[in-house]
């Protein structure tokens, strides 16, 4: 009996592999995907493990969670005990950097991926993240526009259902929203005093998705239920199989969690979602004698032009409006905490100015339970841009394996004099405007250290929390927190310089996609799965229409 060859084989279920899992069966393509963690459902979010949310750092938590293989996934900004399970354990799959230069690698490893875990925003890039090097002689230009993406996006938004309103800001376009979003009256007061005060600036509402209550992702749900996909759950995938004379895609080697047994899947296209450090590490781990450096390597590009956003975190208070309100935007959720907040997008990004603020910022104002007669609570966290360089690569560390007994990732991302530069002025940008609107902040710190101001971090915690706090923050807010990482498999218009093309396509194989963040040329200011939803839909619908018209 012959083994079944699938039209194509998608490895991993999160933003991009759902998308392309959709895309490929709406299209008649028989599609199996393998994902390498358990299969999830509504047993999974369990109520009772909700808690308020808290005002002060939650130090023991985390502390339990390194003692049972966390230790990296604790350092999340955000991280809380009810998230650990989506959460990968670090003792099963470590990773290294070199001395002194620490990255935070937060991974989940489930069906749907970190979409369980993620802030659900989900923002449009510009054609100044696209077009960076023509606009601005930085970075180099993606080998798509704006324009070209739009009707993408629209596509995706529309299908999610997106929480948003019309800002009509350049930096930041307008996406298609299902429901308008909310200000607290703190948010809104805070937003008329920036932009009051400087007009270049604008204060908006997060662009999101409320959790999904079938906790399947949508685009995975439909996947499912076209009759054409099927899933492999607790599928390690060790490498991509290769023909070993025309170098072509034929399928991808896996372990089977549960028997240990190595395996083998069959397919005529393979679409590699795995999220950038994982599919990079994956294209390494594939090498052959077509391909002696990493599948799809020629021009030993792969694993190099590694990215995150610079990122920094500030709390403090808004005494100009006191207490705290709910936002009823969306229905409330049993499992997780209301979502909503406000952004300011990249400013200073005029045709007339020559250096751009290319950082923004992510927050909330008046939302975190405080008395009636205290002032408002207040929460930043900043993204800036990073740019693409050569050094900063993943590579294999064949001196380490994981669980699995695969080689593990070595990782390096670090700060250039740009960078060093650009997060003073996204530290010091960010408390003029919070010091300038009536806000006070009690700390402010980023990869450059932890910077305590008028009561200090989280003054209402223990002293022995605020020690511990203090200890662990350069390894908790270092390069990785953003967890917006990017590059390794960019795309570009030069095979000699890229490892894909326009169409997120292997230049050395043509029938091999990757359409995680690990194609981006550029690192940007503001999250990547709205981009990386837009890009496997165009992708997936060229493979597919090509495919079925053979």
């Amino acid at each position: 009996m012959s083994e079944k060859v699938y039209d194509a084989l998608v490895i991993g279920s999160g933003a991009a592999g759902s998308f392309a899992a959709k895309e490929l069966t709406a299209n008649g393509l028989s599609v199996i995907l393998l994902e390498a963690g358990p299969e999830i459902g509504k047993n999974d979010f369990n109520p009772s493990k909700k808690k308020p949310p808290a005002s002060a750092i939650n130090i023991w938590e985390r502390a339990r969670a390194t003692i049972k293989g966390q230790p990296v996934q604790a350092r999340a900004a955000f991280f809380t005990e009810r998230f650990s399970r989506f959460f990968v354990n670090d003792r099963k799959n470590p990773y290294t950097t070199p001395r002194g230069e620490p990255f935070l690698w937060i991974r989940g490893r489930q069906a749907g991926g970190r979409l369980h875990s993620f802030g659900r925003v989900l923002n449009r890039w510009s054609d100044d993240d696209f077009k960076i090097k023509s606009r601005t002689g930085a970075g180099v230009d993606w080998p798509v526009s704006y324009d070209e993406l739009a009707p993408y996006y629209a596509e995706a938004e529309t299908h999610l259902g997106l929480y948003g309103n019309e800002d009509h800001v350049a930096a930041m376009p307008d996406g298609v929203y299902a429901h308008p979003a909310k200000l607290t009256p703190a948010e809104q007061l805070f937003k008329k005093t920036v932009e009051g005060q400087a007009p270049e600036r604008h204060v908006v509402s997060w662009r999101y998705i409320a959790p999904d209550p079938e906790r399947v992702p949508r685009p995975l749900r439909e996947a499912l239920a076209s009759g054409k996909l099927t899933i492999k759950h607790n599928a390690i995938v060790r490498r991509i199989t290769t023909h070993a004379e025309t170098g072509r895609a034929t399928g991808a080697e896996f372990t089977d969690k549960a028997s240990g047994s190595v395996q083998t899947i069959r397919a005529e296209n393979v679409i590699l979602c795995a999220s950038p450090i994982e599919s990079v590490r994956l294209l390494l781990n594939s090498s052959s004698k077509k391909h002696p450096n990493g599948l799809g390597n020629s021009s030993g590009t792969l694993g190099r032009y590694f990215m995150d956003q610079l990122p920094c975190l500030a709390f403090g208070t808004f005494p100009p409006a006191k207490g705290w309100s709910h936002d009823d935007s969306a229905p409330q959720d049993p499992f997780y905490n209301p979502s909503g907040g406000i952004f300011v997008p990249r400013f200073e990004n005029v045709e007339d100015k020559p250096q751009r603020g290319d950082f923004a910022y992510q927050g909330s104002v008046g939302r975190a339970p405080v008395g009636e007669n205290d002032a408002a609570s207040l929460a930043f966290f900043g993204f800036g841009m990073m740019l693409p360089y050569a050094d900063n690569r993943i590579t294999l560390d064949a001196r380490r394996k994981d669980a699995w007994g695969i080689p593990v990732p070595h990782i390096r991302c670090v700060m250039h004099e740009t960078e060093t530069a650009l997060i003073h002025k996204q530290e010091n940008t960010l408390i003029d405007m919070v010091e300038g609107a009536g806000g006070k902040l009690d700390f402010i710190g980023s990869p450059l250290g932890l910077k305590e101001m008028g009561r200090g971090a989280f003054p209402e915690a223990s002293a022995l929390s605020r020690f511990l706090f203090r200890k662990w923050f350069k390894k908790t807010m270092c390069m990785g927190a953003a967890i917006h990482e990017s590059g390794g498999a960019r795309m570009g218009a030069s095979r000699e310089n890229s490892v894909l093309n326009s169409w997120n396509q292997s230049w050395d194989v043509p029938n091999l996609l990757v359409t995680d963040a690990s194609s981006f040329a550029g690192g940007g200011t503001t999250g990547t799965t709205l981009t990386v939803m837009a890009l496997t839909l165009r992708a997936c619908r060229k493979l597919a229409t090509g495919y079925m018209q053979r």
